[in-house]
């Protein structure tokens, strides 16, 4: 069973509203409460099909990358999932390794027609994990993604029902979104670190003025400012050759301009046919409404 999360998808929301609103109609039993339920009814297939048709371009339409030659932006990755760290996430429920979960607990709720299920409490977990290729690997932070996973369990325990989807170390994972390089060629800032090293050295002032002061009068001139500073420099320099000489970390996250950001353990392809059954589905549920509302208001001529 796939199942979406996060931020649930505009097409399965907007068609259990659209059902919702069927039913409102045909309860309310009157020509009014039909116009306004139809009316709703295609102004969420609009939307939920411009939801549908962007996601299903954004799968389509972005070229795979690999890690090691991926450019800083928005890209899409394709390798297996893999932990980050050397202590493993465990599910919430039945405390298996996996790489993300989320989970769900529900009350049976006695109502007048049956029953019904109240949530009790929901969460996820929000630790990295790494996507690896035939190049290298990349950090995955999870955080405000979109995810579509297989791994799903639901199951009954008295008068609760809990949930839970997964997913798991060496899953097959598709991820688009923002893609940036941490390492010393790109994040060491000379300026930055030397000016902070030099605001550090002035709020230690005995020990600057036992290493510069050279003249003991206690304060310092400016032949031995410039010293401090040129020691700085070379602290700086001895700082940025470390930084260098670690290894990069690539990391994939959520875009700042708002784009798709999707992590799904289902192959391109299988993303791609989804959304397009989606797209059409709710283009047909527009006409429909649009038309049955036509028909309503002619009949209302007669």
């Amino acid at each position: 069973m796939l199942v979406r999360l996060r931020r649930e998808y505009a097409q399965l929301v907007t068609s259990g509203a659209q059902l919702l609103l069927l039913f409102a109609g045909i309860y309310m039993e009157s020509r009014e409460g039909w116009l306004g339920c139809l009316s709703v009814m295609a102004a969420l297939s609009f939307f939920a099909w411009l939801s549908a048709l962007h996601r299903l371009r954004m799968v389509r339409d972005t070229p795979t990358s690999k890690v090691a030659s991926a450019a800083q932006g928005y890209v899409e990755l394709i390798g297996r999932g893999r932990p980050f760290g050397d202590s493993p996430l465990l599910s919430k429920f039945h405390l298996l390794p996996c790489l993300w979960y989320r989970y769900k607990i529900e009350m049976r709720h006695e109502t007048k027609d049956g029953h019904s299920w109240r949530m009790v409490d929901s969460g996820e977990s929000g630790d990295s994990f790494v996507l690896r290729d035939d190049t290298g690997d990349c950090v995955v932070d999870p955080d405000h993604a979109e995810i579509i996973t297989k791994h799903y369990e639901q199951w009954q325990d008295g008068e609760f029902r809990y949930t839970e989807w997964k997913l798991i170390h060496s899953d097959y994972l598709y991820v688009i979104g923002e893609f940036r390089t941490r390492g010393g060629a790109v994040e060491f800032d000379s300026r930055a670190v030397l000016n902070e090293m030099l605001a550090e050295w002035k709020r230690d002032k005995p020990t600057l003025h036992a290493r510069f002061d050279l003249n003991g009068d206690g304060e310092l001139d400016m032949q031995e400012w410039m010293l401090a500073r040129q020691a700085a420099k070379r602290e700086v320099a001895k700082l940025k050759r470390e930084a260098h000489a670690q290894p990069d970390l690539h990391i994939i996250g959520q875009p700042r301009d708002g784009k798709l950001f999707l992590i799904s353990n289902l192959t391109p392809e299988r993303l791609s046919r989804r959304y397009l059954f989606w797209s059409w589905a709710h283009v047909v549920i527009f006409f429909s409404a649009l038309g049955a509302l036509g028909w309503l208001l002619q009949t209302a001529d007669f």
